[in-house]
C-alpha cells in the first residue's frame, strides 16, 4: 500500500511537472534585434523613455547587463545569425556581411542566392535566401518540433536582418525595397507571390507617408544626453549643407535614394513596427497553443548611427522614437495575443564606436585607418621578399587570403609566408594584433581578443591572416562611425527577456549573445539549434 501511494504521488508530481512545462510555453516568441544598439543607450537615454517601451521590458522582465558578443567581426549578418543560431561564425559560417569566397574567386553576400527570384519587386533585391548559413536557428527547431505547425515570420528593412534570424524553414521573410517602389518584398525561396495582406499593406501608401519632415520629437534643448546639433563629426544627407535638424525628407529624397531615405531615419523603424503588426494579424501569429516565432529587426538605428555617430542628436531622437514604436508593438501583442501569453527578447547585433575625430578632439587615442595604404605596403613587401606579385589573392575584412596555386608554383611553405607577413603587418602603425591560420586552427586561445578572433574564424571561409586595429581606429570616412571590432564598444549589447516564463530581475553575471537561442529553446522545451555553442541562461529560468 505504501509503495502504491509513493508511485501514485510520483505520477501526480510528474503530471504536475508536465502541466507546468506545457503551461510555460508562450503562444508567440518575438525576437527583437536593434541594429547598432550599444548597451549604454539604455542607461544614457533612460530618463527620456516612456513607461511602456524599454522601461516596461526592463522593469517587468529580466535584464542581463553584462552581455557581450564573443567573436569578431561584429557586423549585421554575423550578429543576426549568432543571436538566433546560438553559435558563432566559426560554425554558422556567416563570417561577414560580404566576404571573399576563395573557391569562387569573388565576393559573396551573406544572403544572396541566384537560384531564387524576386517576389514583389521588378528589381533583383529579392534574390535572397539563408542558403549560406550552415546551421539551424531556434525558429527552425521550433518548426521541426511542432511538425511544421508553428509558424516563423521574419521582418526587417534589411534583407539579412529578416532572412538569417528566421532560418531555413521559415514560412516567410520580408524586407523593404525602397528606391522608386517602397514595397515589402520576399523571394521564391518562400513563396511565388505576396500574400494578400502584404499586397494590401504595400498598396496602402504607408511607406510614402514617411517622406515628411524629420524634426526632434521633443524640444531639442532637452536632449542633454547627446552632443550639440551642429558639429564637424556627422555626415548628413545629400542636398543639405549641414547635418542639423530639421530634415525635409520629401525634398531630399531625389538625391538620397528616393524611398531608401526612409531607412536612414527613425521613420524606417516606425514603418517596420507597422508591418510587424500587420504580419501578426495577417499570419494569425499566436492564435493557438502551438508556439509561433516572429523575428523583428529594427534597422534604421544602424543607418542613423553610421551617418551621424554615437553622440548625435539624431541618434538620441531615433531611440526616443524607437521606444514609442516598441511600446506600440507590445500594446498590440497584449490586445491580439494576450498579455502574459507571449515572450519577447530584445538585443542588438553589434554596438558602435564614437566618431574617431570626436574622440581625438577629447584627447582620446583614435583615428581613421587606410586599408588601401596597408594593402599597397603588403603588396610591395611580398613582391620584394618572395619575388612574386601573385602570392596574395585578396585582402578584405581585416583578412589576408593567400594564392595557394602561386605558393605551389614558387614551392613556398604557407607557414613561412604566414610568419614573415604577420611580422611585417604587426610593425605597421595602429595594428594591434596579427593572427595566423596556424594559430587559429590550433584552438589555442581561451580568452582575450585571440578567443574572439577564433570564434569568428571559419576554417574554410576565412583568410590566412587576420589583423586587428588599435582601439578607436576604424576603416571609414572622416565623419560618422562604424563597428566590427572585438572591443567593448562593439561587443557590449543590451539583453532583455520579458513575458511568459520570464521572472523579473537583473544581473551583472556575464552572458553571451550565443546564449540567447539555447535559452529560448529551453523555455520552449525544444532541441537546441544544431550547432549551438551557447548555454541556457539558467539564472533567469530557474525559479
Amino acid at each position: 500500500m505504501k509503495r502504491y501511494l509513493l508511485a501514485f504521488s510520483f505520477l501526480v508530481c510528474l503530471g504536475s511537472l508536465n502541466a507546468q512545462i506545457v503551461n510555460e510555453k508562450p503562444k508567440l516568441v518575438v525576437g527583437i534585434v536593434v541594429d547598432q544598439m550599444r548597451y549604454d543607450y539604455l542607461t544614457r537615454f533612460w530618463d527620456q523613455f516612456g513607461n511602456d517601451g524599454f522601461k516596461r521590458l526592463v522593469n517587468n522582465g529580466y535584464t542581463f547587463k553584462n552581455t557581450h558578443f564573443n567573436y569578431v567581426p561584429t557586423y549585421t549578418g554575423p550578429g543576426h545569425a549568432s543571436v538566433f543560431t546560438g553559435t558563432t561564425p566559426a560554425y554558422h559560417g556567416i563570417i561577414s556581411n560580404s566576404w571573399f569566397n576563395k573557391f569562387e574567386g569573388q565576393f559573396v553576400y551573406c544572403v544572396n542566392d541566384s537560384s531564387v527570384k524576386s517576389v514583389g519587386t521588378q528589381t533583383r533585391a529579392g534574390e535572397m535566401s539563408p542558403n549560406r548559413m550552415l546551421s539551424t536557428t531556434f525558429a527552425d527547431e521550433n518548426r521541426l518540433h511542432t511538425q511544421m505547425k508553428g509558424k516563423t515570420i521574419g521582418v526587417a528593412l534589411k534583407d539579412r536582418g529578416a532572412i538569417l534570424p528566421a532560418g531555413h524553414t521559415a514560412n516567410a521573410a520580408y524586407w523593404f525595397e525602397g528606391g522608386s517602389e517602397a514595397n515589402w518584398i520576399t523571394s521564391t525561396y518562400y513563396m511565388q507571390e505576396l500574400p494578400e495582406w502584404v499586397q494590401k499593406f504595400n498598396a496602402s501608401d504607408r511607406a510614402e507617408s514617411y517622406l515628411k519632415t524629420w524634426e526632434p520629437l521633443r524640444e531639442i534643448s532637452t536632449y542633454s544626453e547627446s552632443g550639440v546639433d551642429a558639429n564637424d563629426f556627422e555626415g548628413g544627407f545629400n542636398g543639405k549643407e549641414t547635418a542639423t535638424f530639421p530634415y525635409d525628407l520629401k525634398k531630399l529624397a531625389a538625391d538620397n535614394g528616393n524611398y531608401n531615405l526612409i531607412k536612414a531615419t527613425p521613420f524606417g523603424n516606425d514603418l517596420t513596427a507597422e508591418f510587424a503588426k500587420a504580419a501578426i494579424k495577417g499570419e494569425s501569429l499566436g492564435q493557438d497553443d502551438i508556439t509561433d516565432v516572429l523575428t523583428l529587426s529594427f534597422s534604421s538605428t544602424d543607418y542613423v548611427g553610421h551617418n551621424f555617430g554615437v553622440n548625435s542628436k539624431e541618434v538620441q531622437d531615433t531611440y526616443i522614437r524607437l521606444d514609442l514604436a516598441i511600446a506600440d508593438v507590445l500594446k498590440y501583442l497584449d490586445q491580439n495575443v494576450g498579455e502574459g501569453e507571449y515572450t519577447v527578447f530584445l538585443t542588438a547585433d553589434h554596438g558602435a564606436v564614437d566618431v574617431p575625430n570626436y574622440l581625438k578632439s577629447r584627447k582620446i587615442p583614435a583615428g581613421n585607418f587606410s586599408d588601401s595604404d596597408l594593402i599597397s605596403r603588403i603588396g610591395k613587401f611580398v613582391s620584394e621578399e618572395f619575388n612574386s606579385e601573385d602570392l596574395i589573392e585578396n585582402i578584405s575584412n581585416n583578412q589576408v587570403f593567400f594564392n595557394y596555386e602561386e605558393l605551389q608554383k614558387k614551392k613556398l611553405d604557407s607557414r613561412e609566408l604566414q610568419e614573415k607577413l604577420s611580422h611585417f603587418i604587426l610593425q605597421q602603425d595602429n595594428i594591434s594584433r596579427v593572427f595566423t591560420r596556424e594559430q587559429l586552427e590550433s584552438g589555442s586561445f581561451d580568452k582575450g581578443i585571440g578567443s574572439l578572433i577564433e570564434n569568428g574564424y571559419h576554417q574554410k571561409r576565412s583568410g590566412d591572416l587576420v589583423y586587428v586595429l588599435d582601439p578607436g581606429f576604424i576603416v571609414f570616412p572622416e565623419t560618422g562611425t562604424t563597428h566590427g571590432s572585438g572591443f567593448s564598444y562593439d561587443t557590449h549589447a543590451p539583453l532583455i527577456f520579458f513575458g511568459k516564463g520570464i521572472k523579473k530581475g537583473s544581473t551583472y553575471s556575464e552572458a553571451y549573445i550565443n546564449d540567447i537561442a539555447p535559452t529560448i529553446s529551453a523555455l520552449l522545451g525544444i532541441a537546441f539549434p544544431n550547432a549551438a555553442t551557447g548555454k541556457p541562461l539558467y539564472i533567469m529560468l530557474d525559479k
